[in-house]
């Protein structure tokens, strides 16, 4: 590569992303190859979720909407009106269940892929997309064990920001905007270090031997004085998430374009979601090569032979001597 270990320490955001544009420039046939098998599904996945959740949110709020109405005007059909709304709320509940399943299992395999990608092009070794589909069933499990744990520690601090503001409405007997904005741009906030962390903490799933909760205090050890950096890029790759999902919602669903029209800025919105997954994951990678450097931890490859078991044909073992990414 470009840039030796030593001297990555000091890229910033511009620096991580112009590396990030020339790794999948450069090596652009492997990564092709790696968007079509696995990142492809996993836009696709995405996607499916976003049109069934719409479909799925619509019909509730529509059931909503007649059940209010029909209770203002005095119908006592409550049990009966409740029981397709708590049907289309199953199902919703059952699809979210579904799509993280699959998200979960796609994105693994597409993390394990780039992360090992880039490693070995880091360390000068040859690598192939044989090579990586072969190495990818090693380590997908690990990655799915520490992104539970990355969505549990979501989960909690969701459901300790609710408690906290029901906690202060039935105390104070009425909501204060201001707490409840201060609460909120603090859960916001740990959202995002809690992503930084989580998405350092895939990459030392598949390059060290740390993986669950281990990898993430490695990985929030790692991030600590790239923490601004980091999640700056987390920041803004969640942006153009949320206007991707903002186009494709009101340019597709909830458009009243012709077919054509919906279909060409469909597959448009598909395309964009796909590179942005895409440089997400090379993104997150080099930041962690990043973080490394800053700290001036090197790259043992021995420990990448021992954990993926990679001892066959094509596959050279990793020596921590060769760790220092250099050309």
């Amino acid at each position: 590569m470009d840039k030796k270990q030593e001297e990555m320490q000091f890229l910033g955001l511009f620096g991580i992303c112009k590396e990030s544009y020339n790794i999948i420039f450069k090596w652009r046939k492997i990564f092709s190859q790696i968007t079509l098998a696995l990142i492809l599904p996993t836009a696709f996945v995405f996607i499916a979720n976003m049109k069934v959740s719409n479909a799925l949110f619509a019909k509730i709020t529509d059931a909503i909407q007649v059940s209010w109405m029909q209770s203002v005007a005095g119908t006592p059909d409550q049990i009966e009106l409740s029981l397709p709304n708590s049907i289309s709320w199953t199902q919703l509940l059952f699809f979210k269940a579904l799509y993280i399943t699959f998200l979960l299992f796609f994105s693994s395999l597409s993390t394990a892929a780039v992360v090992y990608t880039i490693a070995c092009i880091y360390t000068g070794q040859d690598v192939g997309f044989k090579m990586v589909m072969r190495v990818v069933p090693k380590v997908w499990k690990r990655l799915v064990i520490t992104s539970t744990c990355a969505l549990a520690a979501i989960f909690a601090s969701t459901i300790a920001t609710l408690l906290t503001i029901a906690v202060i409405r039935i105390m104070i007997s009425r909501y204060i905007p201001a707490i409840v904005f201060v609460l909120l741009v603090l859960f916001f906030m740990g959202f995002v270090y809690i992503t930084l962390v989580w998405q350092t903490a895939n990459v030392v799933s598949v390059l060290e031997e740390a993986y669950g909760i281990k990898a993430m205090i490695k990985s929030k050890a790692l991030v600590k004085g790239k923490t601004k950096v980091t999640g700056t890029i987390i920041l803004m790759m969640t942006i153009s998430f949320v206007i991707m999902k903002t186009a494709f919602s009101r340019l597709v669903d909830g458009s009243s374009l012709g077919m054509v029209n919906r279909v060409s800025y469909g597959i448009v919105c598909f395309l964009l979601l796909v590179l942005l997954i895409l440089f997400e994951l090379v993104i997150q990678t080099v930041a962690y090569f990043v973080c490394k450097s800053y700290h001036h931890e090197n790259i043992d490859k021995s420990t990448i032979l021992d954990h993926l078991d990679a001892g066959y044909h094509g596959y050279a073992p990793l020596k921590a001597e060769d760790a220092q990414p250099e050309k």
